[in-house]
């Protein structure tokens, strides 16, 4: 008995699947246009996919390398062009402080002196180096060398 029900099982899954195959086939015949327009749709797809990752990978691989700038040589202060000037070691400091970019009151703070210590500081270096402004007064004893 449970020998038929196994033959039985098997021809109707044989039919079934002829069906399934017929019915596949009969849409295919019928529709054969709109498969083979939808395979070759597929290919394309898949052909502009593939086409748009290989050209869109830069053939050039660019290395960004970063290097310190090199180091300025430090010049030497020029001491004769200072004591032309008149300009005291101290008033050499404030004008250092003031080339690094400090204000007077930074100033005042990094060389334990008063404000109005380092805003004579200042008139004086201003009077001496004949400039009205820190940037004139920067520039210009850079170019006489009287700071680093």
């Amino acid at each position: 008995m449970s020998r038929n029900i196994i033959i039985y099982g098997f021809a109707l899954a044989v039919l079934l699947i002829l069906m399934k195959w017929l019915e596949w086939r009969f849409i295919i015949f019928d529709h054969a246009i709109e498969v083979y327009s939808g395979a070759l749709a597929l290919v394309f797809t898949g052909l502009g996919i593939w086409l748009a990752v290989k050209l869109a990978r830069p053939k050039v691989q660019t290395v960004v390398i970063v290097q310190p700038a090199p180091e300025a040589p430090q010049q030497e202060i020029d001491e004769k062009e200072m004591a032309r000037l008149g300009l005291s070691g101290r008033e050499q400091e404030v004008l250092q402080l003031m080339a690094e970019g400090l204000s007077n009151q930074e100033i005042a703070d990094r060389l334990f002196v008063s404000l109005n210590t380092v805003k004579t500081h200042c008139s004086r270096i201003f009077e001496k180096l004949d400039v009205r402004r820190r940037t004139q007064a920067i520039e210009k004893s850079k170019r006489l060398r009287l700071i680093r």
